[in-house]
This record gives C-alpha cells, structure tokens and sequence, in this order.
C-alpha cells in the first residue's frame, strides 16, 4: 500500500476524529471517575499487568465505538454517491478497499496504544517490576478494536443506511455487556458459558494484581478476531450477495477455532502469574516480586515486631513476615489466608498500605497477635471488634493504648471498644495478662473465637 495514498486517505476520512475521540473518552473515564482502577495494589498505573487488563476492560465501550466509527466511515461513499463511479475505474477494488480500511484501522490502533503508552509512563515510574507478559493482553486489545472498525466498516458498506452506526453501537453494546466478565471468588463468571463470554475482547474488573490472562485465552481471541477483521475486509469488497453471504465464513470459522482453543474451564481464564508471586526476602521478611520495592520499608519493622511476637507468645509465635498471595474475590466470605508460622501481610490493607516505621511495626505486631478472621474484601480492615483486639493486643506490648489509621472505623469507635477491654485486661495479674493475650492469638488464628471477647475475660466458642 503506498504510504502517500495512505496518508491522504486518513486526511480526508473520519480517522484523525475517530482517534481523538476513542483517546479522550478512555482518559475521562480513568481520570475523572473514581473506582477501583484508581486504588489499591491493582490500580491501573501500579504495575504493568493491571494496566493492560484495566485498558482492557475500557472495550466495554471503545469497542462498541470503534465498531460504529468504522460504520460511518463505510457509508462515506454511498452519501457522496461515488459508488458507481468507483466501479467504473480500472483500479481494482481491493485495493481501494485496502486503502479505506488501512486509515480505518489506523485510528483506533493509535488511540489504543496511546492510552497504553500514557499508562505505562506512569508504572514506569511507580515499580521496579518489570516484565513483558502484558505485551499480549494490549495487542489483543489493538486487535480487537482494528477488528471492531474494520467488521463495522463492512456493515456499513454492505447496509449503507444512516442508521447502521447507532444500531450497530447498540448492538455491540448490548453483547460485550452480555459476555462481559466479572470476577468472583478469582474466577471469571458470566451469564453464558465461559469460552463463548470470552469471545467478547472486554475484560473483568481487575481485583488481583497477581492475576493475568492464559495463554489460551490470548490465543483464542486472536483467531476470533482477525476472522472478523478479514468478514469486515470481505464485506467491504464484496458487490454481491452471494459474495457478502461468503464474506461471512472468516468469522464463523474464526469463532469455530476460537471455541476450541479458550479454555472452558473459569479456573484456566486467569492465572497467577508465578514470577510476580515470587518472594523475595530480607531474612524473615519476604514480599512478593511485585512489591519488591517496598521489602526496604517493611524489612526492619517486620523484624521487630517478630522480636516482639517471639517475646510475648514464644514457642507459638511466627517466625517470619511474608506477603499474602492467596486469591481472593470481592463477594469472599471465608476467613482470608493465615497462617501459625508466618505474620500474613497485604498492602491493600489500610493498616498496612500507608503504615512507616514504629506505626508499620506496630501494625505488623497486631496482625501476628490476633489476624483478622473476616474476608479483607469484605471490609477493608477487619470489623471494628477485630480493629479494637488488635488494638488491645498492640498496645499492651507497646504502651499506651492507641487506634490504628487506615481503616474505615473511626478513631473514637476503636477507643470506645477498646478501652474497658483494655482497661480491665491492665487491672490483672501479669499472668493473667499473659495467658488472655495468648487464649486471643489461638482464637484470631484458628477463627474459632472473638479475641476481643476473650481478652475481656469470655471464652472461645
């Protein structure tokens, strides 16, 4: 294709207003809503996987967009009524057709890796993880769009009615959101079964930064979407019925390998990815590759307070600090992963996430001596009873009693949980002291127990 041809081509279509307006509408929506992309370890600019599933999951309205710009650039002829002149020209009409749909798929292309490259200046900056297993998860999601413009650029030539681009908006519309995923209990569920939800290029909600796609996953995308990029291409040079009737085989036999490829299984949609779960350590303390950065912060604290753990539980008490790397969905209900041997931390937590030096400790402290026993997802930070044990427990190793930030219970309904617990456990004998503060450690851990009932004299359950 001459590339000067090519030039004019996207000049004088809809292409370079196409771009602008897939790139602004992803942008406004990352930049001027508030959700889950812009929180968290799975923030969309944090590391590189959770920014190409989170642009990913923007096709749940690029996609249909890109379908309906393609359609109005396919009418282009019809309303400037060149038709019949175009088929009198000596020029074949795949070439023609080559150059329509090469400036067609130009803009949602750019637009689309613009915004990756807008996300990836940022977690550049923000992680020392690097790695290229996103690569696949983006280049899927150029795919997609250059294949929704281009089917909808063939629609639009075969069905050239002005009203051909909002239905066709609607309808993809309507089936991404049909197929669309949502995580729940770290698999991927939809209305209908899970090979055919996927043939939708729109990704879930990204809730687990050590969760990327399988490779069947990507493998079957590709397929089902470049037959809908070459139906698009045929319907575009396609003058017959019988030809537009055939157009259609590169789509079915694109879905029909697809279907065979994408694993049906929900559990085989997303995987850990095994180098970011890596751990990484500083003696006792470990953290995950991911979050490697943040081992300098942690190692110290961590330290101390297995020292202090070791002084209080002795023989019971963990002997290391590591990262939690269990999965976990956002409707959770079981108690999130523990452990006796090791204190269980995770930088979504509130107490965690901001906490530095004796607050880090401290915080690390309370999660060895009575680990919360409801989901994290569930409520950020434990209930408020949970909060006021770990409170106690904290205090009474460290001093004065006093809340802990970060966490969505308030400061004065901490102090007023705690405080008679705190001030009838002080009025004991330092023997008893010690034997309610162990009694809550064995109860938080096995969750057969409220640390907050037994340090205020109650029993296990």
């Amino acid at each position: 294709m001459n590339v000067r041809v090519l030039r004019i081509e996207s000049r004088r279509s809809a292409s370079p207003w196409a771009s602008a307006i897939l790139l602004a509408t992803a942008v406004a929506f990352l930049y001027l809503e508030s959700g889950a992309w812009s929180r968290g370890t799975a923030q969309w600019t944090a590391q590189w996987t959770s920014m190409a599933l989170w642009t990913r999951s923007l096709l749940v309205f690029l996609w249909p967009l890109a379908v309906a710009l393609g359609a109005l650039q396919g009418l282009r002829d019809h309303r400037s009524k060149m038709s019949e002149l175009l088929t009198t020209t000596p020029r074949p009409a795949r070439h023609r057709a080559a150059t329509t749909a090469g400036a067609t798929a130009i803009a949602p292309a750019a637009a689309f890796a613009l915004l990756v490259l807008l996300g990836a200046v940022q977690v550049f900056g923000d992680t020392e993880y690097t790695h290229l297993g996103w690569l696949p998860i983006s280049l899927v999601g150029v795919l997609a769009l250059v294949a929704g413009a281009m089917l909808g650029l063939g629609v639009g030539r075969s069905l050239p009615s002005p009203l051909t681009p909002p239905v066709l908006a609607v309808a993809a519309f309507v089936l991404t959101n049909l197929l669309r995923q949502s995580t729940d209990w770290a698999v991927p569920t939809a209305a209908v079964p899970n090979r055919i939800s996927l043939l939708s290029p729109v990704q879930g909600e990204v809730r687990e930064m050590l969760l990327t796609l399988s490779a069947a996953v990507h493998i079957g995308q590709t397929v089902w979407l470049l037959g809908m990029a070459a139906t698009g291409f045929a319907l575009l040079t396609a003058v017959t019925p019988r030809a537009r009737l055939l157009a259609l085989t590169p789509l079915l036999v694109g879905a029909a390998v697809a279907l065979l490829v994408l694993p049906s299984d929900p559990r085989r949609t997303y995987v850990v990815d095994e180098a970011a779960a890596a751990q990484v350590c500083d003696g006792p303390v470990c953290v995950t590759k991911a979050h490697e950065a943040r081992l300098a912060d942690l190692a110290d604290p961590g330290k101390k307070a297995l020292r202090l753990l070791h002084d209080v539980l002795g023989g019971q008490a963990p002997v290391s600090v590591r990262e939690g790397t269990a999965l976990r969905g956002i409707l959770d209900v079981e108690p999130p992963e523990r452990s006796r041997t090791a204190v269980l931390v995770d930088f979504d937590d509130g107490l965690i996430a901001d906490a530095k030096g004796e607050e880090l400790t401290r915080a690390v402290l309370a999660q060895g001596l009575a680990p919360i026993c409801f989901a994290r997802s569930a409520n950020e930070s434990g209930t408020l009873g949970e909060i006021a044990a770990q409170s106690v427990v904290a205090s009474w190793v460290l001093g004065d009693l006093k809340p802990f930030g970060g966490t969505v219970h308030s400061s004065s309904d901490q102090l007023e949980a705690a405080r008679p617990v705190w001030t009838e456990l002080k009025a004991l004998p330092w023997s008893e002291q010690v034997a309610r503060i162990r009694a809550a450690h064995t109860a938080a851990v096995s969750c057969e127990g409220y640390p907050l009932d037994i340090l205020d004299g109650g029993t296990s359950r």
